[in-house]
């Protein structure tokens, strides 16, 4: 297979190895890497190099391209004053600084002073960083911050395929990042072969942009993958050639997304407070409310965890093979399932495979110390201070301690260089694959990039992958998962809420994608709150929710409802509020759900910009914003307001002058009037 990364990073290779020499070194220059069955591979300079594995079955090859690394200096910095600490306790107190570069791992990286100042240098990719600075290596104790990297995004490039007589010619298109200075005709293009398949060198021609290769050469599957690199590299894409015989040839791209879910609207459920306050929720009672999911139009149903698990929120797993006893059996859940389906629901599945509960029997019999699971759990230096005393006795004398991200003491980190740990982990995707229509991947960002791509490898063609990775990654569409949560929009229609910054961001926030290096096909999960965060209510209120929420189902992407958001819910996970709920908020959003469902162009047209002038307001001029989506089929206007109270909105443009989504007439003559959201035929 082939895989692509940064030089002076590591590379998780596959399996335990002899190393050949690397592709264009001299045997002096081979590259040496610790024994043990998954090799971490950490090429010290860019190139192509062949990783060999001698099996008993033959002798197996990965080919790795790796380009210079990206990162640049940086430095993480925060005022000594604005740290919970006195003067007198600055010297003795720890401080520890975690983020997204290293995982999140507390009392790993310790910032120093300089002046009044504690600061930490670290190397970072081109993009916005964020971190925090914990005191005594506690998040609530935290401080964050963030620093700017200055550097361009990142190029994409997109592989297509045709028949052409008797060749099959497969064609790169690279395009450069918004910002880059490097213009897409000039960037280059590679072009690798896949070496799980019988389609070698010799069977190919590359003449620039395009590969050719004679129907005869064709083996029964090829997959041929391409990437291209200009100040940054891209992500690689991927087509996929098969032989349907009579000189017939099937061509997919897997990176591309089920036709299913390239703009479903989502429902997420926190499922033990969906029954509302009366009731244990159960699987039979989510059933018996899918007919209210259906009156959302919706289109996938995200469940939060159903298995065994001794916690409400379920994300603490004790058996990853059966249903929570007090949700329901399996049968039972297979019959909510069923349900689903027959309203054309589709079921995405809530897979935790980055950990495990401390009570999961698997720790229990690793801190035990039986040799079989030594190896299950990924452990870290005792030597970094460790504030729960709890957490700490499990050291027992020695020299380590279970690894946890955050202060998650009780969800150790499962070790992914252990095969066993792989193995259970695919026999847990095995089991749920076929039942459910797709994974929802919590903690993706903590595993193996390699095992997600097994993971991707397993799974039914039309089986949905949704990434939860904060900031989202480009790096995880390779190969990996198809749907993406949008962190920055979701920041954005905060920040625009609560008045930090202009309506006229989301427009911004919606380029983001293409300076990341995402393909036009990746999905991005379009969402104003989830169980993880606060209800947008609490820190904005219901006419910016109102807006909010319009902007998530007028945008490319996947909109999503998290339950409640509907119904006026303020408590992060509360009870839903079926007696006494905001009638008014549930129709504005089946409306919403409605109009979409109704619109093509809303779920596949451009994004436009419109020029248009608030001309007068009862609240901010900068909470208002307007855009436009077009295709072929039409062109409608969407103009949102964030502010309490009424916009009057002049646009340059001619309209219609019935709002679709509320049906209410709110143009008279240039002039619209816009309390919160409309949307508006051109």
């Amino acid at each position: 297979s082939v895989a692509a990364a940064p030089a002076e990073s590591e590379f998780e290779a596959g399996a335990a190895l002899p190393i050949g020499t690397p592709a264009g070194h001299p045997e002096s220059e081979r590259r040496e890497t610790e024994s043990g069955p998954v090799v971490h591979f950490r090429p010290d300079v860019s190139g192509t190099y062949v990783v060999e594995l001698d099996a008993s079955d033959g002798t197996h090859e990965l080919t790795v391209r790796t380009f210079p690394d990206e990162r640049r200096d940086a430095r993480f910095s925060i005022a000594a004053d604005d740290l919970p600490l006195s003067e007198s306790d600055r010297d003795s107190t720890p401080v520890s600084v975690s983020g997204p570069f290293n995982n999140h791992l507390l009392a790993t990286d310790r910032p120093r002073r300089v002046g009044d100042d504690y600061v930490l240098d670290a190397r970072l990719p081109p993009g916005e960083h964020t971190a925090s600075f914990a005191v005594n290596d506690d998040l609530a104790e935290g401080v964050r911050t963030t620093v700017e990297v200055d550097g361009p995004g990142r190029p994409r490039v997109r592989l297509d395929a045709t028949v052409d007589g008797d060749e099959v010619a497969v064609t790169a298109t690279p395009t450069s990042a918004p910002d880059s200075a490097y213009p897409s005709g000039d960037l280059p293009v590679e072009f690798h072969l896949d070496g799980r398949d019988d389609l070698g060198d010799d069977d190919v021609t590359v003449d620039g942009r395009e590969l050719r290769t004679s129907l005869d050469s064709l083996p029964e599957r090829a997959r041929i993958h391409a990437v291209t690199a200009g100040e940054r590299r891209s992500i690689g894409d991927t087509v996929r050639l098969e032989a349907t015989g009579s000189g017939a040839v099937s061509v997919t791209r897997p990176n591309d997304p089920p036709e299913w879910a390239e703009s479903p609207t989502v429902y997420e459920i926190f499922v033990r407070s969906f029954a509302g306050e009366t009731l244990p929720t159960t699987f039979r009672e989510i059933e018996r409310r899918v007919e209210y999911l259906e009156s959302l139009e919706v289109d996938c149903l995200w469940l939060t965890p159903v298995l065994a698990s001794p916690t409400t929120h379920g994300y603490h797993i004790t058996d990853y093979f059966d249903t929570a006893d007090d949700l329901g059996s399996r049968e039972a859940f297979e019959s909510l399932v069923d349900r689903c389906h027959e309203a054309d629901i589709k079921v995405v599945f809530d897979l935790v495979v980055n950990h495990t509960s401390r009570d999961h029997p698997a720790f229990q019999l690793h801190s035990a110390g039986v040799d079989a699971y030594a190896d299950h759990f990924r452990r870290v230096d005792a030597e970094r201070n460790v504030v729960d005393v709890e957490w700490a006795s499990l050291r027992e004398g020695g020299d380590d301690i279970p690894e946890y991200y955050f202060n998650w003491q009780r969800i150790p980190n499962l070790n992914y260089d252990s095969l066993a740990v792989r193995s259970w982990m695919l026999d847990v995707v095995d089991e749920w694959a076929d039942v459910v229509d797709g994974f929802r991947c919590d903690v993706a960002w903590g595993v193996s990039h390699a095992f997600w791509k097994e993971v991707r490898d397993r799974v039914p063609e039309d089986f949905l992958l949704l990434d939860e990775t904060i900031p989202r990654d480009a790096d995880y569409h390779e190969g990996e998962f198809h749907m993406h949560y949008d962190t920055t929009l979701y920041e954005t229609l905060r920040d625009v809420g609560t008045g930090e910054k202009p309506a006229d961001a989301v427009l911004d926030a919606l380029d983001d994608a293409a300076w990341a290096g995402f393909p036009d096909s990746a999905v991005h999960l379009r969402y104003v709150e989830n169980h993880d965060e606060s209800r947008y209510v609490d820190e904005c209120d219901e006419p910016s929710l109102r807006a909010a929420a319009a902007a998530t189902f007028t945008v490319p992407g996947a909109p999503m409802i998290y339950y409640g958001q509907e119904r006026g819910v303020s408590e992060q996970r509360g009870p839903m509020r079926w007696h006494d709920g905001d009638a008014d908020l549930t129709a504005f959003h089946r409306a919403l759900a409605s109009l979409r469902a109704e619109t093509p162009t809303l779920r596949e047209g451009r994004v436009a910009a419109v020029e248009y002038e608030v001309t007068a307001t009862d609240g901010d001029a900068d909470a208002v914003t307007a855009y436009a989506r077009e295709d072929e089929r039409g062109r409608y206007v969407v103009v949102l307001n964030f502010a309490a109270g009424s916009a009057s909105v002049s646009l340059n443009e001619s309209v219609q002058s019935t709002d679709l989504i509320s049906g209410a007439a709110v143009a008279d003559g240039d002039e619209l009037t816009v309390d919160d959201a409309v949307v508006l035929r051109a």
